[in-house]
């Protein structure tokens, strides 16, 4: 955790830490959504957070200026998992050598649900042929798949022999990444807060920690949030897709989340508030078993964790 501003030198140019990000280790981007679809205030496009910003560095390199991380412009193609960690390790761009393969979490972080195959902003992520792109974390359960960001916006695990290289049917790309200061963080990830509400500690997001009663549909979901009153707030809110994708803990099956800060978690299906592009019948989902991210018709009942956030907590 940052105590001090600290300047880095950029190809000549300072950068110098957000607040937030000398507060926080990772500071999520909002979705980009800005389209309605419901009726119902409280739906993705209603909250404006941290609204997406990237800077073009001129070097083949992208700086997300949220979380801090730096990327590269144009992913480095298909290959294998393998030969992807092998190929970030190698990597000289933009006169870094510390270039390394994504978590999660961070890949899924550079989404724009504004865009649609690729779920990216263009303007800053040069578009190419990728179905997939690797993550650095395999499934808790089975080594031979690895989770991976699909052009569609969601998040799996894979077997490493789909891609073309491993003689496979699909196209797995690799788009490296790297830190532009450190991002260890000595505190314990969630904090029990004693009002039935959980910290975040990496996010500074707040959640709910008992899960709706019951299951609902995506608008009943809108409404229930409206009516919550906990821990003296009146501002909880279904969480956007990315928010929502940030508790799943690669580590963990059935459920994906920490069930010692989340205790009535189960394995099912659990709704964001961010809609599918261009479908207005459809809204992004996580499922609870492993953490994949996909989608479902609203009208389906999935349950419900709220959140507010996140540095007024």
């Amino acid at each position: 955790m940052f105590k001090k501003t600290i300047a880095i030198i950029i190809i000549g140019v300072s950068f110098y830490p957000t607040e937030a990000q000398k507060l926080l280790p990772f500071k999520l981007s909002d979705t980009g959504q800005s389209i309605s679809t419901a009726e119902k205030q409280g739906e993705d496009a209603d909250f404006l957070i941290n609204p997406p910003s990237f800077t073009n560095n001129g070097n083949g390199t992208i700086t997300d200026n949220n979380s801090g991380l730096m990327w590269q412009k144009t992913d480095g193609g298909e290959m294998t998992f393998e030969v992807a960690s092998d190929y970030c390790k190698n990597l000289n761009l933009g006169e870094y050598y510390d270039w390394r393969l994504p978590t999660g979490i961070e890949l899924f972080s550079i989404n724009n649900y504004n865009y649609l195959k690729p779920a990216l902003d263009t303007t800053y992520f040069t578009d190419t042929n990728a179905e997939y792109w690797w993550t650095s974390e395999t499934r808790a359960d089975d080594a031979s798949k690895v989770w991976v960001v699909n052009a569609g916006g969601g998040i799996g695990a894979h077997p490493k022999s789909e891609t073309t290289s491993a003689g496979g049917s699909k196209s797995f790309h690799v788009r490296a990444v790297r830190n532009l200061f450190t991002t260890s963080f000595s505190a314990p990830r969630f904090t029990e807060k004693g009002d039935s509400t959980i910290m975040d500690n990496y996010t500074g997001l707040s959640w709910q920690k008992f899960q709706s009663p019951a299951a609902m549909t995506w608008e009943e979901a809108l409404a229930y949030a409206k009516t919550c009153s906990l821990s003296g707030k009146l501002d909880w809110r279904l969480p956007n897709i990315k928010e929502l994708q940030s508790l799943n803990d690669p580590k963990l099956t059935r459920p994906s989340f920490n069930k010692t800060y989340f205790p009535n978690i189960g394995s099912g299906n659990y709704w964001s508030s961010t809609s599918m592009f261009r479908r207005s019948n459809v809204a992004w989902d996580i499922n609870t078993s492993y953490g994949i991210v996909s989608y479902n018709d609203m009208t389906k009942s999935e349950y419900v964790l709220l959140v507010r956030g996140g540095l007024d907590n």
